[in-house]
């Protein structure tokens, strides 16, 4: 209904039982490479590039990047791919949209998975009163402003973004999948379009118009996924998010992993992924 034009890469056939994946930022389709790759055997595996991000269109006005605007996104593209439903994985503010979405339209997810971002409310609550989370939080507040975070990236041959995904403090866990010179340009190359930052960017730019949540609770089964190393969301919101699952709820803590956890640790976190829908899939049957 937009009128957006969206970007994905898709695995497996047509027909098969949709898995969505919804990246975080920065990141674009490209982060669920090792996904994509082991649930197409029983899945159509769809990667989107989100509003704004890689080849999807980046409408300009910031307001064009609500968190409504994303909901629908994700619902449109579900009934244009000709499914009306999905096993929904969101990563980072990927599992924000992921999350929101499953509360919004409960009937169009069978299965939630999400790795390291709590549920909105959680993140919300916690944040206001844990001033470490605040200070983690801090880049939410630096991209309000206009032009500045954009310019930032590309600084020094976007030395920003390499660091996040290398440096020690917040890149990939000590015993994680180490990104390829090969990964990493890849990311540089998306990000290096012109305008190619200012998309992501705004999502951020909505959040505080959007937040708190009128409608809290999560009525499927829900997979948490969290790296403990995570350098962005403190390990506690992930055991608090429990209170808003009103169905079976699992939470792993991977203690080595990083907060890019699906291309940190993709064997693990791909043989807890089919645990999960394998055993709930067998527990409906009985």
């Amino acid at each position: 209904d937009s009128g957006l034009r969206f970007h994905y890469v898709a695995a497996g056939e047509r027909g098969k039982p949709l898995m969505l994946l919804l990246h975080g930022f920065p990141e674009f389709w490209y982060s669920w490479r090792h996904q994509l790759r082991e649930f197409k055997s029983e899945y159509r595996v769809v990667a989107l590039d989100l509003r704004g991000y890689g080849e999807t269109d980046a409408p300009s006005h910031k307001e064009n990047y609500k968190l409504d605007c994303l909901i629908t996104d994700i619902k449109d593209i579900l009934e244009s791919l000709g499914y009306n439903k999905c096993v929904l994985i969101g990563h980072d503010w990927g599992g924000m949209i992921a999350w929101l979405v499953a509360i919004c339209y409960p009937e169009m997810v069978t299965k939630l998975i999400v790795v390291n971002f709590p549920h909105p409310s959680v993140f919300t609550e916690y944040i206001l009163r844990h001033p470490s989370q605040l200070i983690k939080s801090g880049y939410y507040f630096f991209f309000q402003m206009p032009w500045f975070p954009e310019f930032m990236f590309t600084v020094n041959d976007f030395k920003v973004l390499k660091s996040l995904f290398t440096s020690q403090a917040t890149g990939i866990g000590r015993k994680g999948c180490r990104l390829t010179a090969e990964d990493i340009e890849a990311y540089l190359y998306v990000f290096s379009q012109p305008g190619a930052l200012t998309g992501p960017i705004n999502h951020y730019r909505n959040i505080f118009g959007c937040l708190p949540l009128q409608h809290h609770e999560v009525i499927m089964p829900t997979l948490l996924l969290w790296g403990e190393r995570d350098a962005f969301m403190e390990v506690e919101m992930a055991e608090i998010t429990r209170i808003y699952v009103k169905n079976h709820f699992r939470l792993t803590i991977l203690s080595e992993a990083s907060h890019w956890l699906q291309q940190d640790q993709p064997d693990i976190v791909n043989k807890l992924i089919w645990t999960f829908l394998k055993e709930e899939t067998t527990r409906k049957r009985e």
